[in-house]
C-alpha cells in the first residue's frame, strides 16, 4: 500500500500577511473586508497594520495640500520598507503614474459607482432650491454641480463620513454629496442617501473601486491576491484610469468617467466610455463618450481624452472660462 503524506505548508503559506491601511474609519471597513476575503478564499492569516499619511491630519481642501497621491504615498513607501505585504487603495485615490517596485495585484469586484445627495428625509437634485448649501470637499462634485444652474453654495467640507454627517445634522449645510460606495462599505445607506444619475454627476475615474498592490518582488502574495481580482472590474477601471492619465489630471481635478461593459445577444462584448471635464466655475462642461473592444481600454481612455481636449476642454483644465455646455457626440467604435 502507498502511503500519501500531506505536504507540510511552506513558511510563507504559514506566516500572517500584514495588510497596510490608512485608519479612517471607511479605510478600516475597506481593508478589513479585503483581510476577510483573504481569509477565506486563501486560508492565510491576516491583520490590519494601520499607517498614517499627510493627507489623514489635515482639514485644509484636497486640492491644496500640495502633493499628487496624499493618501496613497505613505502606504506605498510603507509596502516598499516591507513594513507590511500588501496595502488597499481607494481606486480613485491612487496616481495614474506606476511605482517601481510596485504592482497592482487586484482590483476587487466594484461598488456602485455613483454618488449620492445626502438630505434629511431624501431627495432630488431638481428638487434642491436656488442657493442650498450642498457640502462637498471634491472640486469634480462643486464644478459639475454648478453647471447644473442651481446656483448652490458649495461649502467645502473634509473629514471623514461620520464628520460630514454630523455637520449635517447640526446644519452647518442643507445637503451633502458622498460616494455611494462608502455609505455602503460603512453601512450607512438609508432613506436619505439618493443616488444620483452619472449624466447629471459624472463619478470620479474608478469611483467605488479598490485597488490592491503587493511588491513586484513578492510573486507569492501576488500570486493569492489574483483569487480576489474581479475581471469585469479591471476592464472597466483600466479604461477610466487610461483616460485620467492621458488628460495628465490628478485626483482633485473636476474630471468625470464611467466606463460599462455593453453585453447584447448576438454581439461581441463592448466597452463604453463616458467622460466630463468641467470648469471649475461650472460655466463651462465638455462631454463625450466612445464604444470600443472590451480588450483596449488603456486606449480607449486616450482617445476620449484627447477628443475632449480637442473640444475645448485643454482651457478647462487651466482656468475657467465662460460659455454654454458643449456636448460632444459619440464616436464610432
Amino acid at each position: 500500500m502507498t502511503e500519501i503524506l500531506a505536504r507540510p505548508a511552506a513558511s510563507w503559506e504559514r506566516r500572517p500577511l500584514r495588510l497596510g491601511t490608512r485608519g479612517s474609519p471607511l479605510a478600516l471597513a475597506q481593508s478589513g473586508r479585503i483581510a476577510e476575503q483573504l481569509r477565506e478564499r486563501c486560508g492565510r492569516p491576516v491583520f490590519l497594520v494601520t499607517v498614517r499619511t499627510p493627507g489623514d491630519g489635515s482639514t485644509a481642501p484636497i486640492e491644496r495640500l500640495g502633493t499628487t497621491g496624499v493618501f496613497t504615498t505613505a502606504l506605498r513607501e510603507a509596502l516598499l520598507r516591507g513594513d507590511v505585504d500588501l496595502v488597499v487603495h481607494s481606486c480613485k485615490d491612487l496616481p495614474t503614474a506606476s511605482v517601481p517596485g510596485v504592482r497592482v495585484a487586484a482590483f476587487p469586484v466594484r461598488e456602485d459607482p455613483r454618488d449620492a445627495l445626502i438630505r434629511p428625509g431624501g431627495t432630488s437634485l431638481d428638487a434642491l432650491p436656488r442657493g442650498v448649501r450642498i457640502g462637498t470637499g471634491s472640486p469634480r462634485r462643486a464644478a459639475q454641480l454648478r453647471a447644473l444652474g442651481l446656483r448652490p453654495e458649495i461649502v467645502p467640507i473634509r473629514g471623514n463620513v461620520d464628520t460630514r454627517l454630523r455637520k449635517l445634522a447640526d446644519g452647518e449645510v442643507d445637503a451633502l454629496v458622498l460616494a455611494m460606495a462608502g455609505l455602503s462599505r460603512l453601512g450607512l445607506l438609508d432613506a436619505d442617501a439618493t443616488p444620483l444619475d452619472p449624466a447629471m454627476l459624472m463619478p470620479a475615474p474608478a469611483q467605488g473601486v479598490l485597488a490592491v498592490e503587493c511588491r513586484t518582488d513578492d510573486p507569492a502574495t501576488a500570486a493569492q491576491l489574483t483569487a480576489l481580482d474581479h475581471v469585469p472590474t479591471r476592464v472597466v477601471t483600466i479604461a477610466e484610469r487610461g483616460f485620467l492619465a492621458a488628460l495628465d489630471a490628478g485626483c482633485t481635478a473636476p474630471v468625470g468617467a464611467l466606463a460599462e461593459l455593453i453585453v447584447e445577444p448576438g454581439a461581441a462584448p463592448a466597452l463604453r466610455l463616458s467622460g466630463v471635464i468641467a470648469a471649475p466655475d461650472g460655466s463651462a462642461v465638455v462631454r463625450g463618450q466612445l464604444t470600443g473592444v472590451v480588450g483596449d481600454g488603456a486606449a480607449l481612455g486616450r482617445r476620449l481624452a484627447h477628443m475632449l481636449l480637442q473640444h475645448g476642454a485643454a482651457e478647462l483644465m487651466d482656468r475657467t472660462p465662460h460659455g454654454a455646455e458643449d456636448e460632444v457626440g459619440s464616436a464610432p467604435r
